[in-house]
């Protein structure tokens, strides 16, 4: 599956712990309107419905995405894509949003093939990662997750220092699956995809539509 995803997902405690049935309480309307309004202070924000997870992972660009919960928040905004000034500026944002929390940001996209994921412990960056199947690792910064030592090992196993230098590129390792481990074992505490046997799934989280103009 080709999946396109801009997404910042931040929680207090152990994910699986968090993204389970009872989830809760409701989503607070008035707290992602608050969060909505501290990302684009100078923007008319028009409160739109609601929706799920599913639905907002890569937003019109004229729209964004918010769940707030006790122990969570969502926040689906296609600037993130930009993987520039602004983009870190959301990701810095919402990462801070929730006390305490620890934030992964993922950015998917199907046709340029690359993943961009940013980890956060109480507001602080951790972790700065940038691959595309085309340019192989373009940011490696902080220490690497647990979740991407199978990735790594594919790439170290290849070794750099042949004739052709570093053998990243292409890359070794499918950018999508990469960024689905993330989100996985850090975001979610299970598949974004995956409907456990608990019944609970990620997609269908519900969050609280935005335009901006």
């Amino acid at each position: 599956m080709a999946w396109s995803v801009a997404l910042a997902c931040a929680s207090s405690g152990d994910p699986a712990g968090v993204f389970r049935p009872g989830l809760g309480p409701d989503p607070d309307p008035e707290a992602a309107a608050r969060l909505a309004r501290g990302l684009y202070p100078a923007a008319t924000l028009t409160e739109t419905g609601d929706t799920v997870l599913d639905f907002a992972l890569w937003p019109y660009e004229d729209e964004l995405f918010v769940g707030a919960f006790d122990r969570a928040l969502l926040v689906c905004d296609r600037r993130l894509f930009g993987l520039d000034e602004d983009a870190r500026r959301i990701a810095d944002r919402t990462a801070a949003a929730l006390p305490g929390a620890r934030c992964g940001v993922l950015v998917l996209h199907s046709v340029i093939s690359g993943c961009w994921f940013r980890w956060y412990e109480a507001g602080a960056l951790r972790r700065d990662v940038f691959v595309t199947a085309e340019d192989g690792v373009v940011v490696d910064q902080g220490a690497r997750l647990a979740a991407e030592a199978p990735f790594w090992k594919a790439l170290d196993d290849l070794g750099g220092d042949g004739p052709d230098g570093a053998r990243d590129v292409p890359l070794p390792f499918d950018q999508e699956e990469f960024g689905l481990a993330l989100a996985e074992a850090h975001m979610f505490g299970r598949g974004i995809a995956e409907r456990g046997d608990d019944g609970f799934l990620p997609l269908e989280l519900p969050l609280r539509r935005f335009k901006l103009s």
